[in-house]
């Protein structure tokens, strides 16, 4: 089985959850022999990502690729676009042109401003990016094409239009839950375009399989769920912990970016709640987004500033030393198709408290759950969990154990079914 599969990020440069599970499900892929075209905006280097061998023109010489081949192969295209992109990130990279136009009440570009250039140029490059795309495939030996978020849909319906190929598309998240229900109707109707023309829809969750059907009309029979996994091995997730300094603090984590799909806000808000009753605890912010300096100004407004550490972007090891070092994660999702980073918690023995608005939260029964927006039970079940060690421990073990029936080798397994199911019906 051969797939031409279309992302957008890989290890080690990675901004959120596609990233890595695009860096899982290809590995399994790999291990189970499904020969797979990658084609990325920009390849990382091979040092990072042992089970396959990453190449550019200009990296190898033609025997060099030769010897490196596995069952991954990359091809890159370079483009701007970015996943997870909104119209302030997109925007600072094209600013230069645009900074005539700031707002006096605010000092940032105009709301509709932003909108008509993100629109313009979004649409635009990824257009381009799918020219590159089938141009790419046009060399290339393939049975399927795989498409990995919206970003990527055109290119997998002008890749099958070509080849007559069967297209998989593979909802990592939706506009919805980007956006709420303040979409951006461009990238909504790629969306919907890319669903229904594609052969197959893979979802990583129910919760987001009843958004494809309900919000963009998917027949149901059309979905199919595959949950991610999570990576486990002896060097990272899975090893003993490290030697820490003794703490004075408690420490509760949240992990992810700092955007309105997470629900940092209501995090903050129930460590305002959390410390009125405890005192000796910490709340550690780590990542980035674009309501970065909104949280910081909250916390200071909220007058919790010597008890809120916002580390910035993690990255390899930093990621398993805070995980490490903390006594429960927080992931208050406002909505979370999947949610990667429990799994990561769990594999280092960290309880966790997860929206329900989530996919993982369907997965998981050793996990304490909570509405997002219930900031008082989410900071009485963070109390709950810093006062008695022994549901810290009951929850962190019992999760450690049910966090590895997650395994990227299902995953790769279901979809490789899911591929023969639809070449058998193309």
């Amino acid at each position: 089985m051969k797939t031409f599969m279309l992302g957008w990020e890989f290890p080690p440069f990675i901004s959120g959850g596609l990233g890595t599970a695009c860096y899982g499900l290809t590995k399994a892929m790999d291990q189970i022999g499904v020969k797979v075209t990658f084609v990325l905006p920009k390849a990382g280097s091979a040092h990072h990502a042992s089970h396959v061998k990453m190449f550019g023109a200009q990296q190898f010489s033609e025997s060099e690729v030769m010897k490196s081949l596995k069952n991954v192969k990359w091809r890159q295209i370079t483009s701007t676009l970015r996943p997870y992109v909104t119209c302030e990130t997109y925007q600072s990279m094209h600013a230069a042109s645009y900074y005539k136009k700031l707002n006096p009440c605010t000092g940032q570009l105009g709301c509709m401003d932003q909108l008509e250039n993100y629109s313009g140029d979004m649409y635009q490059e990824v257009h381009r990016y799918a020219q590159k795309a089938a141009e790419i495939a046009g060399i290339e030996e393939f049975d399927v094409i795989h498409a990995h978020d919206w970003m990527t849909y055109p290119a997998g319906i002008a890749v099958a239009t070509i080849s007559q190929k069967p297209l998989l598309v593979h909802v990592h998240s939706t506009e919805f839950d980007r956006s709420g229900e303040h979409i951006n109707q461009i990238i909504y109707d790629i969306e919907r375009q890319g669903m229904h023309a594609a052969a197959r829809v893979i979802s990583v969750s129910n919760y987001t399989k009843n958004i494809i059907v309900n919000r963009y009309g998917v027949p149901s029979e059309k979905v199919d769920v595959v949950y991610n996994g999570v990576e486990c091995d002896n060097n990272h997730y899975c090893r003993s912990p490290q030697n820490m300094p003794n703490k004075i603090d408690k420490i509760v984590l949240f992990l992810g970016r700092v955007t309105m799909q997470k629900g940092p806000e209501y995090f903050i808000a129930a460590a305002k709640k959390v410390l009125e009753v405890e005192k000796n605890v910490k709340f550690v912010m780590a990542g980035n987004g674009d309501m970065m300096y909104r949280m910081v100004d909250l916390v200071a407004r909220l007058g919790i500033g010597h008890k809120v550490l916002f580390t910035g972007f993690l990255r390899g090891d930093n990621i398993h030393k805070v995980y490490q070092m903390a006594d429960l994660y927080v992931m208050p999702s406002v909505s979370e198709p999947f949610g990667i980073t429990p799994l990561e918690a769990l594999n280092h023995k960290v309880p966790v408290l997860i929206s329900k608005q989530s996919g993982i939260a369907e997965g998981l029964t050793h996990a304490l759950k909570v509405d997002f927006w219930d900031i008082k039970e989410m900071a009485n079940k963070i109390i709950a969990v810093l006062k008695h060690s022994a549901l810290r421990k009951v929850l962190g073990d019992n999760g450690h154990l049910e966090a590895h029936s997650f395994r990227w080798e299902d995953a790769a397994g279901k979809i490789s079914e899911i591929y023969k199911e639809a070449l058998a019906c193309n």
